[in-house]
C-alpha cells in the first residue's frame, strides 16, 4: 500500500499566481479610490471649519491637496457654495484606470459634501 499525502505537484501555485494577478490589475483601481475618499475627506474637514475661513482659502487648500495627492485634471475644480446656514464643496473629475491587453477603464469620481456653518 502507497502512502499519499493529498498533495497535488502544483500545490497552491495556481491560486497564488490567480491572486498576483488580480492584485496586479487590481491595484490601480483601489489606488484611484483611496485618493478619492482621502480628497472627499479633507473636502469634509474644510466644510466643518468654514465658518473661519474664507471660500478662496479652502480652494488654495484643497487644490494644495489634488496636487499633492496627484489627482488626474479637473480634481483642482472645485464648486464651494455658501448659503447663511450651509456650504457644500464639490469636484466631477475623471480617473483612467489601465487594463490587461492595453484597454482602458474610465472611471466618473463626484466627491461632495454638505456642512451645516
Amino acid at each position: 500500500m502507497v502512502r499519499r499525502r493529498g498533495a497535488s505537484t502544483l500545490g497552491c501555485l495556481i491560486p497564488l499566481l490567480l491572486l498576483a494577478v488580480v492584485a496586479y490589475f487590481g491595484f490601480p483601481a483601489g489606488e484611484a479610490y483611496f485618493r478619492f475618499y482621502q480628497y472627499k475627506d479633507a473636502m469634509g474637514q474644510e466644510a466643518r471649519f468654514a465658518s473661519t475661513v474664507t471660500d478662496e482659502h479652502i480652494k488654495t487648500r484643497l487644490v494644495a491637496l489634488a496636487d499633492s495627492l496627484d489627482m488626474p485634471p479637473g480634481a483642482e475644480l472645485l464648486t464651494i457654495d455658501r448659503t447663511t446656514t450651509t456650504i457644500t464643496i464639490s469636484a466631477e473629475y475623471d480617473e483612467v484606470i489601465r487594463l490587461p491587453f492595453n484597454k482602458e477603464k474610465v472611471i466618473p469620481f463626484r466627491p461632495w459634501v454638505r456642512s451645516r456653518l
